[in-house]
């Protein structure tokens, strides 16, 4: 296997090789299902191609809860199968795919009434840690306990003495959901699989019945390529449907939009050593530890206004303060947030009219020769997903195919990890580099981090901190654009990094520096330097203007103020 980089001449040489010769397989869209379908394919000895409309991982798999987790409320939907499924691939992520990038996380759940409460809970906890272990998945995790109020309150100062009688503290795990995404894609890229984001399905190519390729615009560079393939896959999540609709073809299902909110809020804010999951009247709301920031969510709305740039209302932001200051001694208020960010859930529709009632499971259907379409599902369970859609794929090709090995096959990064973090300190002696930021660079890039070292040696100036973005290193910006696929300023502060939502400024103060740094390995001069720093400066004001706004409609139309394309 070759490291994969994923600069702009890798991009340009990934476009020309996929209109070059027939492929096995083509997936369209470059979120965690396409990704792990591309991996999932190429990685069965087929000829992939991967091709993404904007940026890796740019809608729903970049805004999520940012959680590798069961669902723990599944079980008392008695959907036993699904959150089976999930943990084991929580267990496989966090043990063998992963453990660089996917962490265990504690939450502790505060129990308010006394007696049976705590035997329902406990028993859905307990049997939720059985069904982790059952299969050998899960076993690193510490398992339950229930805590007394008191024990509870020195573990969650934060919480109201009235808003508890006891709890139970249990385990789930965490991921950067977008920088898992990029990392799956570079995966695939180092099995051999060219990739492109910034690349535009326009139509697909037809032969009578059959589907034997699509017309893929470059939305950089301005071309247009016609990229055959023996099946494509149509992993696009919430824009399924609008994918399906340039194929003429009447879909088998259809996905709806469920909208989910997120508030970032610094670590002093809430005084508390574990995560918190509160139980809510439509579903369930969690504080999740974040680095030195809690993440606040999520909503559960539907939505049907602009899929590229869901917005976050006031009256989100309201239900979420509003709940979560509902068992908090010192309430937060609009002056602690930091960050916001609103993502869709792609789910199927259904009888009910509640979106959170809606099919969390995913469906592999063959619409038309040629083409597969793979939807709905969790964002822990993209690996199974993934093998669906080939398996699926495989019953189009006139071959013999390999069965799934994802199971057995490390992310990139991930194979000698531990070896790496056990000698962290000398890596930190050598490099000039506090140990805390040589653990950063390694739960970022695993054993990649020695590329980011290599950027920092050949220019020390590299190993400072972004300007107004301590926890992050100005080689990261650099890297990203050389080795990640940014194309942007956008990708850089919302994606590779998370200074969007974990600054005040949300990433205004950072903007100049990262462009600058960006720009020799992108070839962009001051203009477009300038061009990039307005965009984004835009985008925020946008943003913001759309969270002052009263209701969905409203904060939508603030939201599609700000440009969607950097022009080049």
């Amino acid at each position: 296997m070759r490291t994969a980089t994923l600069g702009p001449a890798q991009r340009a040489e990934s476009l020309a090789a996929m209109a070059e010769r027939e492929l096995d397989v083509l997936v369209v869209g470059g979120g965690v299902v396409g990704a792990g379908t591309a991996l999932d394919a190429v990685t069965r000895g087929l000829s992939t191609g991967l091709v993404e409309a904007r940026d890796w991982a740019s809608g729903t798999s970049s805004r999520s809860s940012k959680l590798i987790h069961g669902g723990l409320r599944y079980l008392e939907m008695l959907d036993f199968a699904l959150v089976r499924e999930a943990l084991k691939e929580r267990g496989l992520l966090l043990e063998r795919l992963a453990p660089h990038l996917v962490k265990p996380v504690p939450f502790l759940y505060p129990l308010r009434h006394k007696g049976w409460e705590r035997l329902y809970a406990g028993s859905g906890v307990a049997l939720y840690d059985a069904m982790s272990t059952a299969r050998g998945h899960g076993r690193g995790l510490p398992l339950h306990r229930h805590l007394t109020r008191r024990h509870a309150l020195r573990v969650a100062p934060a919480l109201k003495k009235d808003a508890l009688v006891g709890a139970l503290q249990y385990y789930d795990a965490q991921v950067d959901d977008a920088r898992f995404v990029t990392t799956l894609v570079r995966t695939a890229a180092s099995y051999g699989a060219p990739v492109a984001n910034r690349a535009r399905v326009t139509g697909f190519l037809r032969e009578g019945e059959r589907v034997v390729g699509a017309r893929v615009e470059d939305v950089e560079g301005g071309g247009e390529y016609e990229i055959r393939a023996k099946q494509i896959v149509n992993a696009t999540g919430v824009w399924t449907d609008d994918t399906q609709s340039l194929v003429g073809e009447r879909g088998q299902f259809h996905v709806r939009a469920s909208k989910g909110i997120h508030l970032v809020v610094p670590k002093d804010r809430i005084n508390s050593s574990t995560g918190l999951i509160l139980r809510t009247e439509k579903s369930v709301l969690f504080v999740i530890p974040w680095g030195r920031h809690w993440i606040v969510g999520t909503t559960d709305t539907d939505w049907d206004l602009d899929k590229a740039h869901p917005a976050a209302s006031s009256a989100d932001i309201d239900y979420l303060l509003d709940h979560v200051n509902s068992v908090l001694n010192t309430p937060l208020t609009r002056d602690d947030v930091q960050g916001v960010y609103a993502g869709l859930r792609p789910l199927l529709a259904g009888e009910s009219d509640a979106t959170s009632k809606l099919s969390r499971e995913h469906t592999v259907a063959h619409p038309a020769p040629g083409l597969v379409v793979v939807a709905g599902g969790k964002y822990t369970t993209y690996r199974v997903m993934a093998k669906d859609a080939v398996d699926e794929a495989v019953h189009g090709l006139d071959q013999r195919v390999a069965d799934c090995v994802t199971e057995d096959v490390p992310l990139l990064g991930a194979e000698g990890f531990w070896a790496l973090w056990n000698a962290r300190a000398r890596i930190a002696d050598r490099a000039g580099l506090h140990v805390v930021r040589v653990e950063h660079l390694l739960n970022r890039y695993g054993t990649r981090a020695e590329e980011v070292l290599e950027l920092i040696a050949a220019d020390p100036a590299l190993g400072a901190p972004l300007r107004a973005a301590d926890d992050y290193l100005r080689a990261e910006v650099v890297y990203a654009a050389s080795h990640e696929g940014a194309r942007h300023l956008d990708d850089v502060l919302t994606r590779r990094t998370r200074i969007s939502i974990e600054t005040f400024d949300r990433g205004t103060r950072s903007a100049r520096d990262a462009a600058e740094l960006m720009a020799p390995v992108l070839g962009w001069d001051k203009d477009q330097i300038e061009r990039e720093v307005q965009h984004y400066e835009k985008r925020v004001e946008a943003e913001r203007e759309s969270q002052r706004q009263p209701d969905d409609l409203t904060a939508d139309a603030a939201r599609l103020g700000a440009p969607d394309i950097v022009p080049l």
